[in-house]
């Protein structure tokens, strides 16, 4: 399946959600899930983002879906990047290579 970072940055409104109910994090892990985006890997950023996610999800509509949810809600903005892992992109060039 594919892999994105999403880099998040809680808006004031989160940030007190957050304060208040630190649960929420899981609770939004699995909302995520139930609607198709596995989170892999989650942490907390210093700095610009708060919070730096590996997420996998079958296509890009179905992650899109999923994060306009989320940032509709006013809790939340993000910023996705498709991530590809060495070996996969290795193999990538080594196909198209053999393939020209």
């Amino acid at each position: 399946m594919p892999l994105f970072v999403v880099f998040s940055k809680l808006t004031d409104k989160g940030a007190e959600t957050l304060f208040r109910k630190p649960d929420r994090v899981g609770e939004v892990n699995q909302e995520l899930e139930d609607m198709g985006v596995k989170v892999r890997e989650q942490y907390i950023m210093l700095g610009e983002w708060d919070f730096l996610n590996i997420v996998e999800a079958p296509d890009e509509k179905t992650l899109v879906a999923a994060l306009t949810n989320l940032n509709m809600r006013g809790t939340i903005r993000t910023a996705t990047f498709r991530i590809i892992p060495v070996d996969e992109f290795i193999g990538m060039l080594k196909e198209k290579r053999l393939g020209e």
